[in-house]
C-alpha cells in the first residue's frame, strides 16, 4: 500500500497569489518624469514642459517597445506624452488667439 500526501488545500477567497511569470518589470527611468512634464504642461507652463514630454515620451516607449520585458510603465509614459500633446496644443491656439486679438 503506498502513502500519498493530501492535496493543499485551496487558497482562501481574497487571499494573495503568487505572481506568475515572475515580477513585473520595473518603470522605465524616465516614466515619471514625462507624466510630471506632461501634467504641468495643461495648466501652467504650455511648450516649456510641454515639447519635452513628447520628445521624452516618443523616446520612453520606444525603448520600452524594444525591451518589453525590461522595463514597464507604458501607460504613465503613454499619459505624460498625451498630455504633452494636449498642452502643446493648447498653448499653440492660445498664441494664436493672443496675436489675432491683438491685431484686431
Amino acid at each position: 500500500m503506498s502513502y500519498s500526501e493530501p492535496p493543499p488545500p485551496p487558497p482562501q477567497y481574497g487571499a494573495p497569489q503568487p505572481p506568475y511569470g515572475g515580477a513585473p518589470a520595473p518603470n522605465h527611468p524616465r516614466a515619471t518624469l514625462t507624466l510630471i512634464l506632461g501634467i504641468l504642461s495643461i495648466p501652467c507652463c504650455g511648450l516649456f514642459t510641454g515639447i519635452p514630454a513628447i520628445i521624452l515620451g516618443r523616446g520612453a516607449l520606444a525603448e520600452i517597445d524594444a525591451n518589453p520585458g525590461q522595463y514597464g510603465g507604458r501607460g504613465q509614459v503613454n499619459a505624460g506624452y498625451i498630455c504633452g500633446i494636449i498642452g502643446t496644443v493648447l498653448s499653440v491656439v492660445g498664441i494664436i488667439v493672443n496675436i489675432l486679438v491683438r491685431v484686431s
